[in-house]
């Protein structure tokens, strides 16, 4: 398993646990650090974990927003615990993570890819939906139509002449 997605799964863990829990953010640093220890013992910068859980948490008003607009058929109560912190770390990444760090179809892959490890049957196809909406509302950044990159192509065979 890669070092990022790793540390992905342990933040999502993270964020389960302090959702189950009373969503309690003082109890946050401490669910991170057993969590690195037990799931990820040997990592060596777990800064990204601190990174994920804390943005989540900052910025989770705006996050549920986005969720119960994006899922309005799904109250956020209602999202099941895993489905609904799968969102919240993707979204995280998603709007407001650094494209040059992590590229928006890569958040959304790693998103997918962990409600299918950790969610249910369906969770994998749900959490695309949302974070497919809300990228497309995004206005799909980073995204390069073919068209651009031929014309990118036709100008760097141009500067080479």
């Amino acid at each position: 398993m890669a070092n990022r997605h790793l540390l992905r799964s342990i933040a999502m863990q993270s964020l389960y646990e302090w959702d189950f829990k009373g969503k309690k953010k003082e109890t946050a640093p401490e669910i991170m650090a057993r969590n690195v220890q037990e799931f990820g013992p040997g990592a060596e910068d777990i800064s990204f974990v601190h990174y994920l859980v804390n943005g989540v948490l900052k910025n989770q008003p705006k996050i549920d927003k986005l969720i119960e607009k994006c899922a309005p058929e799904w109250p956020l109560e209602q999202v099941t615990v895993v489905d609904r912190n799968v969102l919240r770390l993707g979204i995280f990444e998603l709007v407001f993570g650094n494209y040059e760090e992590v590229p928006p179809k890569v958040a959304i892959n790693e998103a997918i890819e962990l409600a299918k490890t950790y969610g249910g049957e369906s969770s994998g196809r749900f959490v695309n939906g949302v974070l497919g909406t809300i990228y497309r509302e995004m206005g799909e950044p980073m995204k390069e139509d073919k068209a651009e990159k031929e014309e990118k192509e036709r100008d760097k065979s141009e500067n080479n002449k």
